[in-house]
């Protein structure tokens, strides 16, 4: 876990370092500093030579600005060290995300990632930034100043020792006790962003239902399941407190008596006595550091778990020793398939299917919910590797090609669409990004998306806000469709695209793609047999098996189910899951 963070130092090595190197100088100007008092007491005040008050007192003040400085140098490199691998932090982890491959996503939740992206990092970098400058200061002022502090009297600095001692044990018993909770909170925080997450995406339907009363407590009851995790967490922690009072009063008490002692002895000078009173202070102040320290670490190791986790996932699909880059034509072929989305899972969504579909063929998918048909499409782009069997795709199994090659050939509208925050241009050459306007006009008229696009004002160059909030759901398809097309796939794949388009549309849709591209192959995934009728053949699907597999006609002879939904549609009424 450690070693996974340290990695994302890299350019902000030399500001770590600096900010180590300039705290151990604050820190050795500080000590100084008690020691120059004691000069000026026992050498100066008490001996009655006003010189040597100049002199310790110049130095002291000389001692002092270099502190000051080095202090400042110290903050700043420690701020940039920070800040930059907290960056660092983030843009990793982006980037691995962006290769996961839908397995790997289906582990973390939406919510979760967006939670490691943001509040987790910021912890890391908290404590980084307190590592690189407290962890060094901290430790090494309280060795100095013990140090120093046995140089004066090693019998009053046993006190100090002792004080360390029973700290170092109430801190130990604390963290201990606060960890796990720690752990709990950040699960806790998921919780929440995901109601927020749901709530923001979903406000038009929580709005069409008077649901923001239930919404309301719904994140009220997260909110306060993470202000009692911390309560209970902050709770423990502040035992911290009190033990560092006891240990701070403790030690000049102590100080205090077995010093009067020493000095009615003669053991002791009053100068002594003094730098024995700062360096108390310091050791006590160096103890607080470092207990806030270990309260920072103790909730940031939590964070740095949850961080590595997205760090060291690898993608379960890679590309091969030698790829081809390749793709011969658009023919796909499942021999033997079983697929399964869990790799040790018994219970398979697709069961040995068989199929053998030519370049060109437009092929319709029907089936109810749940009869996997998604799942079908996805394997051929290998968005997931099948189980058991093998898909190819222009002849070769598609694990032996190169991913982005592949996933070049075969577009995929997926079911649920989306549009990206930029103008309707920009979310069109997410298909193409060297389309000239002119491409992304005609795929626009093959999508029958340019019937609405040029009654905006700005046609093409209209605005799309996030999510495509501002276009209905059948523009929002037939815009994805089009980004499809601008690709030239070989294999188009459209899965459930045209679900909110009228028939009309949907039919001129077909009608587009047999004229325009007939060379393509394209898998189209309907509820609506109209939809798919037409097709040269047809998938009949039914609880990840094929039921049917035929043209239209010979399905209405030979498929009971498909029959049996053909009749209730035309009849005005019924759907796959009704029959």
């Amino acid at each position: 876990m450690v070693k996974t963070l340290l990695a994302q130092v890299k350019q902000y090595k030399l500001a770590s370092i600096l900010s180590i190197v300039f705290a151990a100088a604050e820190v050795v100007m500080e000590v100084i500093i008690p020691l120059l008092t004691a000069a000026i007491i026992d050498e100066g005040i008490n001996a009655g030579n006003l010189s040597k008050v100049y002199l310790y007192g110049g130095l002291m003040i000389l001692a002092a600005l270099f502190s000051l400085t080095f202090g400042i140098l110290a903050g700043k490199f420690s701020a940039q060290a920070s800040t930059g691998v907290a960056c660092n932090i983030r843009e990793a982890m982006y980037a691995n995300i962006q290769t996961y491959s839908f397995s790997n996503i289906d582990k973390f939740s939406t919510a979760g990632l967006v939670t490691r992206l943001t509040t987790d990092v910021t912890n890391v970098q908290n404590a980084y930034q307190m590592m690189i400058r407290m962890c060094i200061r901290a430790p090494f002022t309280l060795i100095a100043a013990l140090f120093m502090s046995m140089m004066v009297s090693m019998k009053v600095s046993l006190v100090f020792v002792a004080a360390i001692i029973f700290l170092g044990l109430v801190l130990g018993l604390v963290i201990s006790r606060a960890m796990p909770l720690f752990d709990q909170v950040f699960h806790r925080y998921d919780d929440l962003n995901a109601s927020i997450q749901e709530n923001i995406s979903a406000i038009r339907v929580v709005k069409a239902f008077v649901r923001e009363d239930h919404e309301n407590e719904k994140f009220q009851k997260a909110a306060n399941n993470i202000y009692k995790m911390f309560v209970k967490a902050e709770s423990i922690l502040a035992f911290n407190n009190p033990a560092m009072m006891i240990s701070v009063y403790g030690s000049i008490l102590l100080v205090s008596w077995f010093g009067a002692n020493m000095i009615t002895v003669g053991d002791l000078t009053t100068g002594e006595l003094t730098q024995l009173f700062q360096y108390v202070m310091s050791i006590m102040m160096s103890l607080m550091m470092l207990s806030m320290i270990f309260v920072m670490i103790t909730m940031s190791v939590a964070s740095m778990r949850r961080i590595s986790e997205v760090l060291n996932e690898q993608t379960d699909l890679t590309n091969p020793e030698h790829p081809v880059h390749e793709v011969e034509n658009g023919s796909v072929v499942f021999d033997h398939v079983n697929f399964a989305y869990k790799k040790d899972s018994n219970k398979f969504v697709l069961t040995d299917i068989n199929l053998d579909i030519r370049a060109g063929e437009t092929i319709g998918i029907i089936g109810g919910t749940g009869s996997a048909k998604s799942s079908l499409v996805n394997l051929i782009s290998r968005l997931y590797d099948v189980t058991e069997g093998q898909v190819l795709v222009g002849g070769r199994d598609v694990r032996e090609y190169d991913l982005e090659s592949l996933r070049n050939q075969v577009s995929v509208v997926l079911q649920k669409n989306e549009l990206f925050s930029g103008t309707i241009l920009e979310n069109l050459r997410w298909g193409n990004e060297q389309a000239t306007e002119e491409e992304c006009i005609r795929a626009c008229q093959m999508a029958c998306a340019d019937e609405f696009v040029e009654k905006m004002p700005l046609k093409y160059n209209t605005y799309i806000e996030q999510g495509g909030s501002n276009v209905s759901g059948g523009q929002k398809q037939r815009l994805c469709i089009a980004r499809a097309l601008l690709k030239k796939p070989k294999i188009l794949i459209l899965d459930d695209s045209t679900s909110a388009v009228d028939t009309a549309t949907d039919a001129k849709i077909r009608k587009a793609f047999a004229e325009e591209i007939p060379n393509t192959t394209k898998f189209i995934i309907a509820q609506r047999i109209s939809s798919i009728q037409d097709a040269d053949r047809i998938i009949v699907l039914e609880d990840g098996k094929v039921n049917g597999f035929g043209t239209h006609q010979e399905l209405l002879e030979n498929n009971e189910i498909y029959k049996s939904v053909y009749e209730g549609q035309t009849k005005g009424g019924g759907d796959f899951d009704e029959n």
